[in-house]
């Protein structure tokens, strides 16, 4: 089967401040985050996967990821490809916002984001729909996975919280009303999804796994 390994980028400064970064926003990785990084390449070397490929975000919080992580892997030369559709959910007024603020300006909205994702109605933040993401995201995902002829490689995504949990979920075959029945996905964290063919739903392996990571997590570090 098709092995799909998706990584949520390394925590930033807007992580921590609690501030929506989204599809527009961008702020630094902290220090702590190539240490996170550099313990995910460990064990990614001690199960020694091999990637075909690796795709990125374009976004420098992922492409810094993704640079550090492939840099860290014992496997050379690994292909990287931005991948475009991997960019952040487009969050609209809430970008750059504080969660105390959006959550006091909009609270209806951000329930619904965090809780209800077919409740959710961005428009009067000029955001994207959870409909709309998955738009996006999914058929490059399938043709990527059309194109393992053999149906035996392994992909690299690096991305983003909120995008990438929904998508993995979407992935599988949980409906939009369900899509955080799981939570989110912590910074530095990885999720593994086999498919057997491009036709969907695929099957979830292994969700939001940091036992990798050290130290311990906080509120900030999962979205």
């Amino acid at each position: 089967m098709t092995k799909l390994y998706f990584v949520r980028h390394g925590k930033t400064e807007w992580n921590l401040e609690g501030r929506y970064q989204g599809a527009f926003g961008d702020s630094p990785l902290l220090p702590e985050s190539y240490v996170q990084v550099h313990a995910l390449a460990s064990y990614l070397n001690q199960e020694h996967v091999h990637f075909d490929h690796a795709y990125v975000s374009p976004l420098k919080r992922t492409r810094t990821t993704a640079l550090e992580l492939l840099t860290h892997l014992d496997q050379p030369d690994i292909p990287l490809t931005i991948l475009p559709a991997l960019r952040e959910f487009n969050l609209g007024l809430m970008e750059g916002q504080s969660f105390t603020d959006v959550a006091a300006r909009f609270p209806n909205e951000l329930h619904a984001f965090r809780h209800a994702p077919a409740d959710y109605d961005p428009s009067a933040l000029h955001g994207e729909t959870f409909d709309q993401l998955l738009d996006r995201m999914t058929p490059p995902i399938q043709e990527i996975v059309a194109n393992d002829y053999m149906g035996s490689a392994n992909y690299l995504f690096v991305g983003h919280g909120a995008s990438l949990a929904a998508l993995i979920q979407h992935l599988v075959g949980t409906p939009v009303a369900d899509l955080r029945k799981d939570g989110g996905l912590t910074n530095s964290s990885l999720t593994t999804v086999q498919a057997d063919g491009p036709a969907l739903p695929y099957r979830m392996v292994q969700w939001n796994d940091t036992h990798f990571l050290p130290g311990t997590r906080s509120a900030t570090d999962t979205i």
